[in-house]
């Protein structure tokens, strides 16, 4: 799903870049700018199941900052 502007669609936490490219070509910067990036040389008429499972998988195993220094931001109750 592409999230529009205004969509109150979340921000992307995985993007996946099939055919060995190494770059974003301009595609979901803004929405990307947190995501955890995973580049593959499947082209994409041959990424399956078995590919976006490795890619889970992979992403499962990240730690994921935020931006920051370590460990996932914490959460306060707002005053």
């Amino acid at each position: 799903m592409l999230a529009g502007a205004g969509s109150g669609a979340h921000d992307v936490d995985l993007l996946i870049r099939t055919s060995g490219e190494k770059r974003l070509s301009d595609f979901l910067l803004w929405e990307a700018a947190y995501a955890e990036l995973c580049f593959l040389d499947t082209l994409w008429p041959d990424f399956g199941a078995d590919e976006l499972r490795a890619a889970l998988a992979d992403f499962h195993g990240r730690e994921r900052r935020f931006g920051g220094p370590g460990g996932a931001p914490r959460l306060t109750a707002a005053e």
